[in-house]
């Protein structure tokens, strides 16, 4: 079967690893991933031209396209692929706009009164928001309506100081149009700890994966700016140590409903749901959707498949997905960046990856925003790899995944605290805590 999966990143290679052995694999890459070029037959185009993509698609007898970004999602290639006879993991693009439209996601909360929803309000102007700041007394949170890369949001306590300063970084989302709306959303700040579960769904079923946290701060410590992540871990047994099955399960109920409504208010939700929670005293909060596998998320739980990939894609594009099953172990992936990022003074520098000795210790590489140029691998200014292990436990993942990291030489940093038996704990002791108080 021919196969085309659609993004250059890290979760793109994650997807193609799980799909390799079983299909004749085709893939549009905006760019030569030194990773996804060596184990498929690929084409360097934009990603986001959903024409061409189509056109490509159909030329080369493409049966099924996996999207792997939510950007080309957002401009509607499942649409295009599917009006020249490509089935689609991913949704179409009014599907979409769980993600691509922070609105339209809550108002489906509140419309079909689904469970976990936060407080919150859209503004147009600033007038509107700062007479609700001024009368708001609790800590909020700022984020653009559309897609920001996982950079837009901001948090008083954690980014901004006070009600004040978001009143001028909202101000500042509507008068740029940040994210393509010239608007902003207000949230409530949820006190707690966040985790992902990602969904498989064929527009009826859902098929949950393995919960995972992500590190989205920049510094060990959870310090720094908030990035696109830098590395997650998921544990044995598919919840994590403060999350129960009780949480975990109701957090997957959030996500039926709301492919429920999708359904009513869109099209079938066809593809990979993300739903980001936080878990506070009152149980699991909704943060927000993404319209396809997380970024490092993606790298936890697809090395983990037992269900073959391209059975779960032929379930989700025909609507019958049955249950997927995971290997019952933990993982940790770290992200390796350019010093200095998010900022940095090192893109276009060579590094040296050693995938041999990574592999002769059980880890992985996924190759993110690094170009491939003369057998060189370049950085980028955004994160380079993810360096993926699993273990009988999150410590032993860890343990496995530091010690490939220290194969790869250049300007690079990665967060050595991800996974740790100390962090880990400190998130258990934090929502201890919060449950106490």
């Amino acid at each position: 079967m021919k196969v085309l999966v659609v993004g250059a990143g890290a979760r793109e290679h994650a997807i193609c690893d799980a799909l390799k052995d079983d299909v004749d694999l085709y893939t549009y890459i905006s760019k030569k991933n030194p990773g996804i070029s060596k184990i498929s037959t690929y084409h360097i185009a934009d990603e986001g031209e959903v024409n061409k993509v189509a056109e490509y698609a159909k030329e080369n007898n493409i049966e099924i396209a996996v999207i792997g970004p939510e950007a080309p999602l957002g401009k509607g290639i499942v649409d295009k692929l599917e009006e020249v006879g490509v089935k689609c993991v991913g949704p179409c693009q009014s599907a979409a706009r769980i993600e691509t439209d922070k609105s339209f996601m809550r108002n489906l909360f509140e419309k079909y009164e689904i469970d976990g929803s936060l407080t919150y309000k859209v503004f147009d102007n600033t007038k509107d928001l700062n007479e609700f700041l001024d009368s708001y007394d609790k800590d909020v949170v700022v984020k653009p309506v559309g897609l920001t890369g996982g950079k837009g949001v901001k948090i008083v306590g954690d980014h901004l100081k006070d009600n004040q300063e978001a009143k001028e970084y909202a101000s500042e989302v509507i008068d740029n149009a940040m994210g393509g709306f010239a608007q902003v959303i207000i949230e409530e700040r949820v006190i707690g700890e966040e985790y992902t579960i990602q969904a498989f769904s064929d527009g009826t079923h859902l098929a949950p994966m393995p919960a995972a946290q992500d590190h989205p701060h920049a510094f060990e410590g959870d310090k720094g700016a908030i990035t696109g992540g830098m590395g997650s871990y998921s544990d044995v047994g598919g919840l994590l140590p403060f999350l129960s099955q009780e949480n975990y399960d109701k957090s997957v109920k959030i996500m039926e409903d709301v492919i429920t409504a999708i359904a009513k208010e869109a099209k079938p939700y066809k593809g990979i749901l993300y739903g980001q929670f936080m878990l506070s005293a009152e149980g699991p909060r909704l943060i927000e959707f993404n319209a396809r596998f997380g970024d490092p998320e993606a790298m936890n739980v697809l090395p983990l498949l037992s269900t073959p990939m391209i059975e779960v894609c032929k379930g989700i594009v025909d609507g019958k997905l049955a249950k997927v099953e995971f290997k019952n172990l933990a993982s940790v992936c770290k992200y390796i960046v350019p010093e200095g990022y998010p900022e940095t003074k090192y893109a276009g520098e060579v590094i040296e990856v050693d995938e041999e000795a990574i592999e002769k210790l059980n880890a992985k590489v996924f190759y993110a925003s690094v170009s491939e140029e003369d057998g060189k691998i370049k950085l980028s200014s955004s994160r380079a790899m993810g360096i993926v292990a699993q273990g009988e436990s999150i410590s032993e993942a860890e343990k496995i995944a530091e010690k490939a990291c220290i194969y790869v030489k250049g300007n690079v940093y990665h967060r050595t605290d991800v996974g740790t038996k100390a962090l880990v704990d400190k998130r258990v002791e934090h929502m201890r805590e919060i449950l106490n108080n």
